[in-house]
């Protein structure tokens, strides 16, 4: 039976991640004679798994329950038998981070997207007008995951002027703040250094929508024309679908990078406390609030109202606060029934009251 820390045979996942904790974590499953790897794709079923031996190619089966967000992911640490035809994973270790969207589908259930990540890079092209309320979606899925987020504002080449260019760099850093934001040019390779060292520890995902080059930033990365690029489209700065499925690759400095398909929709799951380290200001005024239930509607003493009103907190923000809040109260009250219940409970409530201030109206005029 082999030792698995990483100065023994198994050394050679020490570039994907491979340390003495999920050495560890592992231990059961050597005794069992099970090899340790990392999935580097996911398709169909089946998993693409790189071991001390090699990558190799595995059945996901035995570990797919009915639960979708306990599917093997991209990212994963597994345990796999050591031969076999088909050959199976027999479980994956417990997951230190794991990004979750919601689904479309009206079942209101989570996918996950990648699992053991330490760096979330949000790619926003600079080839369209800037959205940043999808940029704060990004942030909110990624806080939530336990990664550290940054942002990287790609095709910097297409904003020549370096005024225009840094005014769009304060716009995102108001919208994400503690979040570095960095301007990056696949192009010429202006700020590929300063992601490249970011990226060197750990593991880091690529996030953003098609056309915002992911593909050409993971080439950049990688030295290489690993990842296929197609050319975006003119009219809109749109692209196809360029990456169709998620892949984990190992970097020339270091660290390892997981690739992923461009996302039409970034529905929250779940993403409470992501959504408040993206609006950390709006959190921080509401300390101050008179009431420590106030909904920064209309009730009296309201810090974040006054701030509004002293021009100290934009109206984009607190709308994009609201917004994601009432989205991720909607996601979490279909799965959980309690919390339907205290909704309901506050309609009533406000129900009445608007019921009551409607009476008093009537009242007056009388």
């Amino acid at each position: 039976m082999s030792s698995l820390s990483p100065s023994s045979a198994s050394s050679a996942l020490v570039p994907y991640g491979w340390d003495d904790a999920w050495a560890e974590a592992f231990a059961p499953y050597d005794a069992d004679g099970l090899l340790p790897g990392r999935v580097v794709r996911v398709d169909r079923g089946q998993c693409d798994v790189v071991t001390a031996g090699g990558l190799l190619r595995a059945d996901t089966a035995f570990v797919t329950p009915h639960d979708p967000l306990r599917v093997v992911c991209t990212g994963d640490w597994v345990a796999v038998e050591p031969g076999g035809n088909p050959r199976y994973v027999r479980a994956y270790l417990p997951r230190r981070t794991a990004f979750v969207r919601s689904t479309s589908s009206k079942r209101s259930e989570g996918q996950i997207l990648a699992a053991n990540v330490d760096h979330a890079v949000v790619a926003v092209s600079l080839a369209v007008e800037l959205d940043l309320a999808r940029i704060e979606r990004f942030l909110a899925l990624a806080w939530e995951s336990g990664a550290e987020p940054v942002v990287v504002l790609t095709k910097a080449d297409l904003v020549p002027d370096a005024v225009t260019r840094a005014h769009l760099v304060q716009d995102v850093e108001t919208s994400a703040p503690g979040v570095p934001v960095l301007t990056v040019s696949a192009r010429d390779g202006g700020g590929i250094d300063v992601l490249a060292a970011i990226t060197a520890g750990g593991t880091t995902v690529l996030l953003g929508q098609s056309g915002a080059g992911k593909s050409t930033l993971a080439n950049a990365l990688l030295g290489e024309d690993v990842m296929e690029v197609q050319a975006i489209r003119d009219i809109d700065g749109k692209g196809r679908h360029t990456t169709t499925t998620r892949n984990l690759l190992a970097l020339p400095g270091g660290g390892v990078l997981i690739d992923t398909p461009g996302l039409r929709g970034v529905g929250l799951w779940d993403a409470g406390t992501g959504v408040g380290q993206v609006f950390a200001e709006i959190q921080e005024l509401a300390e101050g609030c008179r009431f420590h239930d106030c909904a920064h509607e209309s009730e009296p003493g309201c810090a974040v109202l006054e701030a509004l009103e002293n021009g100290e907190l934009p109206q984009r923000r607190l709308d994009s606060y609201r917004k994601l809040l009432r989205e991720n109260q909607y996601i979490v009250a279909k799965t959980d029934a309690r919390l339907r219940a205290e909704i309901r409970k506050d309609w009533k409530r406000k129900g009445a009251m608007g019921k009551a201030a409607m009476e008093a109206k009537r009242g007056r005029l009388r």
